[in-house]
């Protein structure tokens, strides 16, 4: 435990919402998995190339507002994208959230097309506008 995201991960962090990227922050020192950030604003150019790669099911994404960001699980210096390493990144992400007072949403816990690499603040609390 005690991760640091590197000089990339923080640079991906650009143009994310301020709440998500201090849940970020304080969920890379919480995890027993080290992770990087491999994505978090998208322009809609990008969104709809994800879209037509199958990569993505919709327009609509939260990335555009810069309120998601998609991490990948670091093991010995490798990606990797075991899915039991997600949710060990994830009760960190959730343990930030709450410490913080965040509303957060974890792409794993969807019924349908669980992404356990995504993040997102919760649409009711953090709507489109920010604030």
């Amino acid at each position: 435990m005690g991760w640091k995201l590197s000089e990339r991960s923080l640079r991906r962090l650009e143009g994310v919402h301020p709440k998500l990227v201090a849940v970020v922050k304080e969920a890379a020192t919480l995890s027993p998995v080290d992770f990087m950030v491999t994505e978090g604003l998208r322009t809609l150019a990008r969104q709809t190339a994800l879209v037509r790669a199958g990569a993505s099911r919709t327009l609509k994404s939260r990335h555009l507002t810069g309120h998601a960001v998609d991490v990948a699980a670091m093991v010995d210096g490798q990606v990797r994208w075991d899915w039991p390493l997600y949710p060990r990144i994830a009760a960190a992400f959730k343990a930030a959230a709450t410490r913080q007072g965040v509303r957060l949403v974890w792409g794993g816990d969807w019924a349908s097309l669980r992404d356990g690499p995504h993040f997102e603040l919760d649409r009711k609390a953090y709507p489109e506008a920010r604030k």
